[in-house]
């Protein structure tokens, strides 16, 4: 049974395992979720969730008091994806907005250790932690947003990023960066292309079939950069 007093990136994290493999209706569950639910709130960016601290030790995580966490807010999108209309909070789409918010407005803004240049295009493998992939995974089952211009472009430029950071020519991938560990499976190692990886991410991107066309326009290396970066997107490797 999860402890409901551990950060929030741990929380949510275990309850989507949890939703995901049937047990949305158990009562630790559903304690859990209602907690995910009471601590969205209006951050710097606008709703979403931000760091809390650890309710028995006060340790919180790195990001700036009253900023949203890119990570913690994806985990809790990711989560309500599986659950019925009924069961989501008011504000949700609000929140998807606001993270990819943080990709738009990323030359104006830049949330604590969580920046948009070229390691948050290239995925790094086993894909559990910020990036394009997991940013874009997560809005997919957010379709409204696609509905809306200015959404739309941004994206389209997420999209054009996931491919030209990750893919080779032929259409596989071939991880280039991968968390130690996980050397025995195919998405672990970089010397060859990874079947796995490969499916991983065209799943993702088959979601944003009608960004296609927008996306193809998009040239990655006339992007402009994080705040603090150089002013455009360093190329893929």
């Amino acid at each position: 049974t999860p402890v409901w007093g551990s950060v929030l990136c741990d929380n949510h994290a275990i309850l989507e395992c949890l939703v995901r493999y049937g047990r949305a209706d158990d009562p630790a569950v559903q304690r859990g979720l209602a907690r995910m639910g009471a601590d969205m709130t209006m951050t710097s960016q606008g709703y979403a969730w931000p760091c809390v601290p650890h309710s028995v030790n006060g340790w919180r995580g790195p990001g700036r008091k009253g900023e949203f966490c890119p990570q913690v807010t994806l985990e809790a999108l990711r989560v309500y994806a599986h659950l019925p209309g009924a069961q989501r909070p008011e504000r949700l789409l609000e929140a998807a907005e606001t993270s990819l918010n943080a990709w738009r407005c990323r030359g104006e803004a830049k949330p604590y250790m969580f920046g948009h240049g070229r390691q948050f295009k290239t995925v790094k493998w086993p894909p559990t932690w910020y990036n394009a992939s997991s940013l874009l995974g997560a809005l997919s089952s957010y379709t409204e947003l696609q509905e809306q211009p200015l959404h739309r472009t941004a994206l389209a430029e997420l999209v054009a990023c996931l491919a030209a950071y990750n893919f080779s020519p032929d259409g596989t991938v071939t991880p280039r960066s991968c968390y130690q560990g996980f050397e025995a499976y195919s998405f672990g190692q970089k010397k060859r292309p990874s079947a796995w990886a490969t499916a991983y991410l065209c799943v993702i991107l088959k979601r944003y079939t009608d960004l296609a066309g927008l996306a193809r326009k998009v040239d990655v290396r006339q992007l402009s950069s994080s705040k603090g970066g150089r002013g455009t997107a360093l190329p893929p490797k």
